[in-house]
């Protein structure tokens, strides 16, 4: 079998905000902004990986969705327990330098682990978990 991964997807509650850290802080470029029955979905990605995309999307991209279900979405989300993702980076350091200076939420200042990289770890504006990874 042969897969590579396309998408991934990360929960968002303000597309603006969301669109300000992953493009202006994290370097991200805008792929796709699309709005469908009052959701709106923004595509991301590294231009150093043109084939994988981060979708950030509505915390419950369902319009058919009970409040009940989007109020326990929105409460999910406000408490970090929904997303996380991993970046890769050739110098956690300055990695941790670059966001931390824009104001992003800092969870963990670079440290090397025992499973051999050297990470460091944020909140983004809605709260997901994002590491960033260094090879030792």
């Amino acid at each position: 079998m042969d897969i590579t991964l396309s998408q991934c997807f990360i929960a968002v509650d303000d597309h603006d905000k969301a669109l300000a850290f992953y493009r202006d802080v994290l370097g991200l470029e805008v792929r796709n902004d699309v709005s469908f029955e009052g959701m709106r979905w923004v595509t991301v990605g590294s231009p150093a990986q043109p084939g994988v995309s981060i979708v950030l999307e509505p915390p419950l991209a369902n319009p058919n969705a009970s409040p009940a279900d989007k109020q326990a979405m929105a409460e999910l989300m406000a408490k970090g327990m929904l997303r996380a993702v991993i970046f890769s980076t050739p110098d956690c350091d300055a990695t941790f330098e670059r966001i931390s200076a824009a104001g992003a939420e800092v969870l963990q200042e670079p440290m090397d682990q025992p499973y051999g990289v050297r990470d460091c770890a944020f909140r983004d504006p809605s709260g997901n978990l994002l590491r960033f990874n260094q090879p030792r």
